[in-house]
């Protein structure tokens, strides 16, 4: 059953690459990177607003709402700077390079995320095995950026 994570997480990744096209081509039919994240996200937005009416997902009490910490809403701040990032920098320095390095960054950052528990994930200490794997991705960063 955990198999078909590890394929939706794969079949995500090819998404990623494929959406880097589509909003770097939006940007260039309207001319402006920040424009080009704004509709993204509003389409997103559209489709998700879509999937809640359409599972009749309750909408948490105000009280509820207001109790949450300020840090838990940056979580679109964050996306909206990935996706402006990508559709500026997926031009100039192409798919492969962008997201090798994207995934990189991703990856760091999980292991430390990981290794302390931060955020509230399941704390994984970093064993010898995951310090090679990541070792091998950068390896594998510098060998897609080097062309």
């Amino acid at each position: 059953m955990n198999f078909i994570y590890f394929i939706f997480a794969f079949l995500v990744g090819t998404a990623t690459s494929i959406q880097s096209g589509v909003n770097s081509q939006l940007r260039q039919s309207i001319a402006h990177p920040v424009l080009a994240a704004l509709i993204s996200f509003g389409s997103g937005f559209v489709v998700l607003a879509l999937m809640c009416l359409a599972f009749r997902t309750p909408i948490p009490a105000l009280e509820t709402m207001r109790g949450i910490s300020w840090w838990k809403w940056t979580g679109g701040l964050l996306g909206a700077i990935y996706v402006t990032t990508v559709i500026i920098t997926v031009p100039r320095i192409g798919a492969g390079n962008l997201l090798s390095l994207s995934v990189a960054g991703q990856l760091l950052a999980a292991v430390i995320l990981d290794h302390y528990g931060l955020l509230g994930f399941k704390e994984h200490g970093l064993t010898l095995w995951r310090l090679v794997g990541v070792l091998l991705i950068v390896l594998g960063v510098v060998l897609v950026v080097k062309n």
